[in-house]
């Protein structure tokens, strides 16, 4: 831990020392990595460094506010990164402002980064009218954890022999569970509800347009909704995520990444399966990805795109490291490895069904979306609000901010959403 912390402080620091650098031996890399995932990024980085021949070096710079600081950059003309790690929600939006240069020299430079050797999912999710504009690290997701002492206790084990507890089976248990022990918690409900809208075969936009007031959003509501009204969801304000870790719920909702906090509770007899659904013929797990990307950058080198080819190349065979912070591993080199079967995320990656689930959402609007729907989910869940009232209200938040644009370079202002995994 002391070793974490120690690393974690000279990251930061490295944010003051090189935030204005613009040295032609160093590649500046930015990403938004402030948990313990970039701790692992900078290990990452530093073997590497340590390894490589080149006489230009890797600097990761990590910053809790790197979008809007991004688009100062970009907006000041100065101090613009060599390389980012961005958000797949983030590309069409980049895209559309002319924001990233293709990835085309960095493919050319290292022939084995192509899409053959990535997960398809997180590949296609920076390609845009057919340009390749990201190299993909990993997909992260919704993940369902389970309490295996709890589903022996109510004789449900079976539940899980088609890898998808369904809503049915969910409500079959309705005032069968003993008093202080719940179904489901409400961790990552935004992202529960993303991954019904696939399952009920909806979408988020019409023609281009966003759609959050629609019959397909109300319907997942509803059904998400009727475990909550059934009793079976933590109450309304309570943190299901601690109340998981201390054995009083079978299910948990929350990412991919949470596994390494759940292997840390002593006594906690936890594993993996999909996120509740109403068929196990049709189940997604929302997800997204994080992209290394180039912003356009007229001081970048040619000899630093080489680099960052042979960085992007090194991760490609060796983010297996990567795999230690909970992420779903990009690269199918790692994925299909023996060692990867050892983290409990490789669940997802284990059969194409299972690599099929993981939806990551690429519309051009969807941060706005997002951010709709984890403002109103839970009030609308647990029936603070009635659910038309707050489709409204979520359309409209959706709608101004679209009109606003405030997505784009000049109109940008800080949302949090730097914040998401």
């Amino acid at each position: 831990m002391k070793k974490y912390v120690y690393i974690s402080f000279l990251v930061l620091f490295s944010v003051i020392l090189v935030g204005c650098n613009n040295d032609e031996n160093v590649i500046e890399f930015w990403t938004p990595l402030t948990g313990d995932d970039g701790v692992y990024m900078n290990q990452l980085v530093d073997d590497y460094n340590e390894q490589s021949e080149q006489e230009i070096e890797i600097k990761h710079v990590i910053t809790s506010d790197m979008y809007t600081k991004l688009y100062t950059v970009i907006n000041s003309g100065s101090g613009i990164p060599d390389l980012t790690l961005i958000h797949a929600d983030r590309v069409p939006s980049f895209v559309k402002q002319d924001l990233l240069k293709p990835m085309t020299g960095v493919m050319d430079a290292q022939s084995n980064i192509n899409e053959e050797n990535y997960l398809a999912e997180a590949w296609t999710a920076g390609v845009v009218d057919g340009t390749q504009y990201t190299i993909p690290l990993d997909i992260h997701g919704n993940a369902m954890y389970y309490n295996q002492d709890l589903l022996e206790k109510y004789g449900v084990e079976h539940w899980l022999d088609d890898d998808v507890v369904t809503f049915d089976e969910m409500l079959s248990l309705e005032g069968q569970l003993e008093e202080g022990d719940y179904l489901v918690n409400d961790a990552l409900i935004g992202w529960v509800i993303l991954a019904q809208i696939q399952n009920l075969d909806g979408d988020i936009q019409e023609n281009g347009e966003p759609a959050v007031n629609t019959p397909v959003m109300k319907e997942a509501i509803e059904r998400v909704k009727e475990i909550a009204d059934a009793g079976l969801m933590t109450p309304y304000g309570e943190d299901g995520y601690l109340m998981f870790q201390s054995g009083n719920v079978l299910f948990s909702t929350d990412g991919t990444w949470s596994s390494t906090g759940h292997a840390q509770v002593e006594g906690l007899n936890f594993g993996v399966t999909n996120v509740y659904a109403p068929s196990p013929d049709n189940f997604h797990n929302r997800a997204s990805s994080h992209l290394f990307s180039m912003l356009n950058k007229e001081e970048r080198t040619e000899e630093k795109e080489v680099v960052i080819a042979d960085f992007l190349e090194y991760i490609r065979g060796h983010s297996i490291d990567w795999a230690e912070a909970g992420q779903i591993v990009a690269s199918t080199e790692v994925v299909e490895s023996p060692e990867y079967e050892e983290y409990m995320q490789s669940f997802f990656t284990k059969n194409e069904a299972e690599e099929e689930s993981l939806h990551i959402y690429t519309y051009e609007h969807y941060p706005y979306i997002a951010e709709a729907i984890d403002t109103h989910i839970v009030d609308l869940i647990h029936g603070e609000i009635e659910i038309d009232q707050g489709l409204e209200e979520m359309q409209k938040f959706v709608d101004d901010k679209v009109n606003e644009g405030t997505l784009d370079v000049e109109n940008y202002e800080d949302t949090g959403e730097e914040s998401e995994e």
